[in-house]
């Protein structure tokens, strides 16, 4: 069994090491996540990204969901091929990416193929290898995960340098967003690995504020650990109409109230960046895999 806590001081003491090399600043990568579907998770992605490229950033989405593809449809994209080409070796990521609103890159990922929902490490290898080398493509690299704890999930949101976790004002969903957490912080051994949680489809701040509440206090009591507060997005009957166009709320609404808040967000973003960008690494810039070290996870 691997020793998970020892085998990501590994990667990171490799990712020290790159840093200190001189490779200059390295992307940010965001896994934006959630315990339950139908929170909004990949329409926040899609309009992170926008408010992050009218920042002046470029942005690149991946669609980790590898069986279920999501980003494409909802920016009514129709991709030629997918993560499953890579997967299987056909394709590189490069050749894959298509192009979304505003410029960004978009990763996307297959649908219906339910061998991609239980990656061989040979695949794992080809999609780490193929991250790295997407370093000098972006300034952000934001990866849509399926809802939920599997594996798959799981080592994504432990190579990436911080996690978001989307969850709404109804019971299962804040349950869910606990899971996630809990997940995350019993297989990370770094008690400063930054989980915030962002909160959907809220009246306002007080409501945002009373759900990360909940959430704060179950993780202090019984992870022994605090969690941030990235924010929050309220309801917004645009956003639903432009799901239905399939279409980005950004693209076209950035003054509405979800849009401000969107640019509010992209802005966090984008100075946590700034303000730490040895942080903001991940551990799939480095070049791990050459020293055949894992990203452990319990079976």
């Amino acid at each position: 069994m691997v020793d998970q806590a020892s085998g990501l001081r590994r990667l990171q003491k490799l990712k020290d090491e790159k840093q200190v090399e001189g490779d200059g600043i390295q992307p940010a990568v965001v896994a934006i996540t959630s315990g339950k579907g139908g929170v909004g998770k990949t329409n926040i992605v899609a309009n992170l990204a926008l408010a992050l490229i009218r920042h002046q950033q470029r942005v690149v989405i991946m669609d980790a969901d590898y069986g279920l593809a999501n980003i494409d449809v909802l920016l009514a994209l129709s991709p030629r091929y997918h993560l499953g080409h890579v997967l299987f070796g056909e394709k590189t990521l490069e050749e894959i990416m298509v192009k979304g609103p505003a410029g960004m890159q978009i990763i996307p990922a297959g649908s219906g193929f339910q061998e991609l929902t239980h990656l061989s490490p040979d695949m794992e290898t080809r999609l780490f290898r193929g991250l790295a080398g997407l370093r000098d493509r972006c300034d952000f690299l934001l990866i849509d995960t399926a809802a939920g704890i599997s594996k798959n999930v799981l080592r994504m949101l432990l190579a990436s340098s911080q996690v978001i976790v989307v969850t709404q004002p109804e019971p299962t969903a804040i349950v869910d967003a606990y899971a996630v957490i809990k997940v995350v912080a019993f297989n990370h051994p770094d008690s400063d690995f930054p989980v915030k949680l962002l909160v959907n489809n809220v009246s306002g701040a007080e409501e945002a504020e009373a759900v990360f509440g909940q959430v704060r206090s179950a993780c202090v009591k019984f992870l022994k650990r605090d969690i941030e507060m990235f924010g929050y997005i309220p309801w917004d009957g645009l956003l639903a109409d432009c799901v239905r166009e399939q279409k980005a709320l950004m693209d076209g609404h950035s003054n509405s109230p979800a849009g401000r808040q969107f640019m509010a967000l992209g802005k966090k973003l984008l100075a946590d960046w700034k303000k730490n960008p040895r942080k903001a690494t991940a551990i799939f810039w480095t070049d791990f895999l050459k020293n055949q070290c894992e990203i452990p996870v319990e079976p």
